[in-house]
């Protein structure tokens, strides 16, 4: 080994032995910064996205109009679907309405994919169960409670189509639903029910979609469909990407500044100690420069005690930050957090890097310590 790098590491381990009680609260610090530092990095990551997808909870977020004041053809859907990020669309579910009677009572009939359904709006609660078969369909409670019909009843439906030709059809219903909204008030069926009834094909009022992105990048999307495909229109549901929006943007701006608040602490805590060290070693700096040692070789030695610091209470820091990040995502957001154990290796350079600024202040006031006032006592 070449000898100026062994008696660097003799210099260095023994300058950090011999202040161990001091070094272990600088050691401490530059720990808990980093634990502090990847665990809200983790959580800055994975919470909001899982939470991203916990919105979908509350609807769609977005929806295919006609731009032309009709009603939507299929395959326009089709071909705008082919355009969006098929691994961000969590649903597409298609919607016909159309008016109905039944018992001479005048309701909305509702066609849409039933499967699909059940992503666009997983808030819906039904009693019974989904529609599985032909001619079953969905009531809304409040057709249920004031019509007296249950899951299990039949149904008989008439209307006229857009030709106003009329029609008629029998159908079993299997669930109710509630949601608290207009859909309690509504008749659901399969789209291919309701086309073989009224032999209107390939149409829809409105095409609900739930994408797992942000506001800007469904934007984006929506001007994107709008230029492939003119016949349609695509529109943000404000409702749920601004609120999305905003508490995913509040929670990204907690975790900044809680790492931020850390960062400083710790550079503080190191700064201090450092300064401590310099003032207490005030003699053999001055010594040392007495019998020769430049400047700059003071201030590499004392910069390469706080690498070892930084280096040492990043790496252990990093480590506890996983775990640090799991238990706060369970017990505090009640989601499970991914172990990336590549943000280890990132927590011990961001820790050196600190700590590398915080010695700066200190090893400005070693080199500035002048021989001959020290070796006199002053």
């Amino acid at each position: 080994m070449n000898p100026n790098i062994s008696f660097t590491i003799k210099m260095l381990s023994s300058s950090l032995l011999r202040r161990w009680s001091r070094m272990a609260v600088a050691l401490f610090g530059i720990a808990v910064g980093a634990t502090v530092l990847l665990g809200m990095v983790a959580l800055s990551y994975d919470i909001p996205r899982q939470m991203g997808k916990e919105f979908r909870s509350y609807g769609a977020n977005m929806v295919l109009v006609s731009a032309r004041q009709e009603s939507i053809d299929l395959g326009d859907a089709a071909k705008a679907a082919a355009l969006l990020p098929a691994a961000d669309l969590l649903g597409m579910a298609p919607f016909r309405y159309i008016p109905v009677r039944s018992n001479m009572l005048p309701y909305t009939a509702v066609g849409t994919d039933f499967a699909a359904v059940k992503k666009t709006r997983p808030y819906w609660r039904v009693t019974g169960r989904w529609p599985s078969r032909p001619n079953e369909i969905l009531v809304g409670a409040d057709i249920a409670e004031y019509a007296l019909l249950e899951p299990g009843k039949s149904l008989s439906i008439d209307g006229r189509n857009g030709k106003q030709e009329k029609f008629a059809a029998e159908f079993v219903i299997v669930g109710v639903v509630k949601t608290g909204g207009v859909e309690d008030g509504v008749i659901f069926m399969a789209l291919p029910d309701m086309e073989a009834m009224t032999g209107e094909k390939d149409r829809a009022d409105v095409v609900e979609l739930s994408l797992s992105v942000g506001e800007q990048e469904l934007k984006n999307i929506a001007v994107a469909v709008g230029s492939a495909v003119p016949a349609l229109e695509a529109r943000l549901v404000t409702r749920v990407t601004r609120s999305e929006a905003a508490v995913l943007g509040k929670l990204k701006m907690l975790v900044y500044l809680v790492t931020l608040i850390m960062l400083v602490l710790t550079m503080i805590c190191v700064a201090t100690t450092m300064m401590t060290v310099v003032m207490e070693r005030r003699q053999e700096i001055g010594l040392k420069k007495a019998l020769g040692a430049e400047s700059r070789r003071i201030a590499w030695e004392f910069l390469a005690e706080g690498v070892v610091l930084g280096a040492l209470g990043g790496l252990g820091g990093g480590i506890c930050g996983l775990f640090f990040a799991r238990f706060i995502g369970e017990n505090v957001f009640g989601r499970s957090i991914a172990m990336d154990y590549g943000l280890v290796p990132a927590a011990v350079i961001v820790s050196i890097l600190v700590t590398v600024i915080a010695c700066l202040l200190p090893v400005q006031r070693a080199t500035e310590v002048e021989p001959a006032r020290v070796l006199r006592g002053e």
